[in-house]
């Protein structure tokens, strides 16, 4: 028999309201239609009454999770446009900082993950491990979250010896305590039951869905906009995390590998910090078009930007992660089981506010 079952917008698995129709036949999905809309907040509109440099403060609230990667994505398309180059030091910094976003971003996620078993316990040591991370942004940066480092022309943060000590011992515990979990969720019986074979995305159906993140590397892409070297990034040895089975196991162990990736560049980025300027001095105002992008922990955010030679900026316009990967999440739905819908939505790691903006 063919009924529709509503999935959220409030589910116990989504952080955030993202609304599905599912259309079953007893318990297997056979459609899956989206509706959303119901976090839209219109901050791309804010160019009207926000000058350029403020508007890196409204970016980074695009999204809380992956912040300072808003803002480093905004502040190079804003620079591209001005023709500045920002000081080596600075590049550093901001990827520093980009990668602990992406370690607690995925922690988050593992966390989430867990909690989306009834594993509570792991939930909560996911989170203890994330605490580090957020300790050292607000240890070096002012705040936990958003941490309004990037500026138009560099950052406005620096590091101590100290803190650079630290940050080196606080990414070893980080790495060493994922790995002791790493085992846990991935070797359990209930995760491969609920996860291997399930939400399968193909190579050839990541490519034309035009999926990003983890859920294009998890059916076997070895492709990550780190790889086009913005920021330091292209002064750091750096590898894409590739999975091949496109499945919901698939993508939870590039999130796994990218954690030690992630902590891998920081420690880099550390090792090769130069001495030298925070900033550069900005002149003049923003005129012309540009695009932008730059690998946040979901995938690809583009940014495309105008400036007409005024402070404020006639057209900000954001391409999230979580928009491309819709498409493929419908895809993959279609011939699961009801019961495995959850995993499978979580799998691609949802963030409805980046998307909705």
């Amino acid at each position: 028999m063919r009924t529709i079952l509503p999935f959220g917008p409030q589910h116990p698995v989504l952080p955030e309201p993202i609304h599905l129709k599912l259309v079953v036949e007893d318990e297997t999905v056979v459609e899956a239609l989206p509706n959303l809309g119901y976090v839209h907040r219109g901050l791309e509109k804010l160019t009207d009454i926000r000058d350029y440099n403020q508007m890196v403060n409204i970016v980074e609230r695009v999204c809380g999770i992956c912040s300072c990667i808003h803002s480093l994505n905004y502040c190079e398309a804003v620079e591209k446009l001005m023709g500045l180059e920002v000081p080596q030091r600075a590049n550093f910094l901001r990827v520093m900082w980009g990668e602990i976003h992406r370690i607690h971003s995925h922690l988050l996620w593992l966390g989430l993950f867990a909690d989306g078993f009834g594993f509570e316990s792991l939930f909560m040591q996911f989170w203890r491990i994330r605490e580090r991370a957020m300790d050292l942004m607000e240890a070096t940066a002012g705040n936990r979250v958003v941490i309004s480092t990037n500026i138009v022309g560099g950052v406005r943060k620096d590091i101590t010896p100290e803190q650079k000590a630290w940050i080196l011992a606080e990414t070893d515990k980080i790495e060493n305590e994922v790995r002791a979990l790493e085992k846990t969720i991935l070797d359990d019986y209930t995760v491969k039951k609920r996860c291997c074979g399930k939400g399968v995305l193909t190579k050839e159906q990541a490519h034309q869905l035009g999926a990003v993140g983890p859920m294009l590397r998890g059916s076997g892409w070895a492709q990550d906009v780190r790889q086009t070297g913005y920021a330091a990034y292209g002064q750091l040895d750096f590898e894409p995390v590739v999975e091949y089975d496109g499945d919901s196991y698939a993508r939870c162990k590039v999130r796994f590998r990218e954690v030690y990736a992630a902590a891998d560049l920081v420690r880099q980025c550390l090792a090769k910090l130069p001495e030298g300027e925070l900033a550069v001095k900005v002149k003049g105002k923003p005129e012309g078009e540009v695009w932008h992008r730059v690998e946040q922990p979901r995938g690809e955010l583009y940014y495309y930007i105008k400036g007409n030679g005024s402070k404020n900026l006639e057209r900000v316009r954001i391409r999230t992660p979580t928009f491309a990967n819709i498409p493929p999440l419908l895809a993959v739905l279609p011939g699961c089981e009801l019961a495995d819908v959850p995993v499978i939505v979580l799998s691609i790691d949802p963030c409805i506010s980046c998307t909705e903006r």
